[in-house]
């Protein structure tokens, strides 16, 4: 079975609708200040790799959050979309965003020194810091 699948997806209002090809089939929460002011609470976001077709483009408004990525909502209904990378264009998804959300598995967390402490998660996840995360993937300094 492969650890990635195609899946298709909306906002709220149908105004935008997706499909990821090569979705991961591997969930994570990131409990980044940014993330958490963006949503109210941590990020559950899918790797969905850089393969991904929008219809409604038209209704996709960018917030250029940071100086490594932007996010985008449905301009009509304030869905969040996507968190993206600006130098790959890496999507990375809300599971909630896709009509079949069988087979996820919540497996990883990040920024989990910046989670606060009036929530936790029960499952037994691979943990890394915000210093962990910029180690990891960071670019290579030129």
């Amino acid at each position: 079975m492969s650890d990635q699948l195609d899946r298709t997806g909306s906002c709220l209002c149908g105004a935008v609708r997706f499909t990821a090809k090569n979705a991961a089939k591997a969930l994570g929460a990131c409990h980044c200040t940014m993330c958490r002011k963006w949503g109210g609470g941590p990020f559950l976001a899918l790797e969905c790799g850089t393969e991904v077709t929008f219809e409604g483009e038209e209704n996709i408004s960018l917030y250029d959050s940071s100086d490594w990525a932007e996010r985008g909502f449905c301009r009509n209904c304030g869905t969040h979309l996507f968190y993206r990378l600006k130098e790959n264009q890496l999507y990375m998804m809300s599971p909630g965003l896709f009509a079949d959300d069988s087979e996820l598995v919540f497996d990883h967390q990040v920024f989990i020194d910046e989670k606060p402490a009036y929530y936790s998660f029960a499952n037994k996840t691979s943990d890394m810091t915000g210093a962990e995360v910029f180690e990891k993937y960071a670019a290579p300094s030129e």
